[in-house]
């Protein structure tokens, strides 16, 4: 757990930051959710953007055990170094997209268009959401919109071998991007404003860029476990009587 721990706070990270990639994906459906209720009802607009976020997140997390079981195949396969140095690589190039140094990613949207439009019909009929099961079943569903973020931080979960650490790391994924949403459709501009200044980007962007360095396969990963064993042998070697 201590080794995925600083993966999971990459993944908050990456959610968090890229929460201004989120408005303009979801941007539009978090203000036609709230304008749906009046204003005097604001209980009832935060438990359906509540449901709404919970069903998007959930489809996450469901998308990272899918693809990580193919990434237990390849992890237990000669090509588990290829698998370590791509997770790596993602983790670098997703920082800088949120730093505002490469926007290559979005390219990688171009995947899910084919199967966006067989289930954008489906979510079109929830709206207006006006109940809670509604509004998780299209959170659910608007989980798949195409999103060059979304799709390249499952190929990084996948890359970690293990389906359950896939669906943990989508899971603090969508966790992440939980505050700009939410924040956005209760009008909460502060916040939004916060979360888009460029020093704030650029700092949360050089640090998922550090995770992903420290992640590479490569001598530092060498040095770090030979420091390990080498605090176990001198353990070893030293005679029962000194511990004492």
């Amino acid at each position: 757990m201590a080794e995925l721990l600083p993966l999971l706070v990459s993944a908050v990270v990456l959610g968090l930051l890229g929460g201004g990639h989120c408005l303009g994906m979801c941007g539009g459906l978090m203000g036609a959710l709230t304008m749906a209720i009046p204003v005097e009802q604001r209980g009832k607009r935060l438990r359906l953007l509540v449901a709404y976020n919970l069903g998007r997140v959930l489809s996450y997390t469901g998308a990272g055990l899918l693809i990580g079981l193919a990434g237990w195949a390849v992890a237990n396969s000669p090509a588990a170094m290829a698998l370590r140095v791509v997770a790596a690589l993602l983790l670098v190039s997703m920082g800088l997209y949120l730093a505002g140094w490469w926007s290559g990613l979005t390219r990688v949207e171009a995947v899910g268009r084919g199967l966006w439009r067989h289930i954008q019909p489906f979510a079109s009929r929830l709206m207006p959401v006006k109940s809670i099961p509604r509004a998780l079943l299209l959170g659910a569903l608007w989980g798949w919109l195409p999103c060059g973020l979304v799709y390249s931080t499952l190929l990084w979960a996948a890359s970690q071998g293990d389906a359950l650490d896939s669906a943990l790391l989508m899971l603090a994924f969508g966790i992440g991007t939980w505050p700009v949403l939410l924040a956005t459709g209760l009008a909460a501009e502060r916040l939004t404003a916060l979360l888009r200044k460029r020093g704030v980007r650029m700092l949360g962007g050089m640090m998922v860029i550090l995770f992903g360095l420290w992640t590479l396969p490569g001598p530092h990963q060498q040095w770090l476990m030979g420091h390990g064993a080498g605090e176990v042998s001198t353990q070893e070697r030293t005679p029962a009587h000194l511990h004492h």
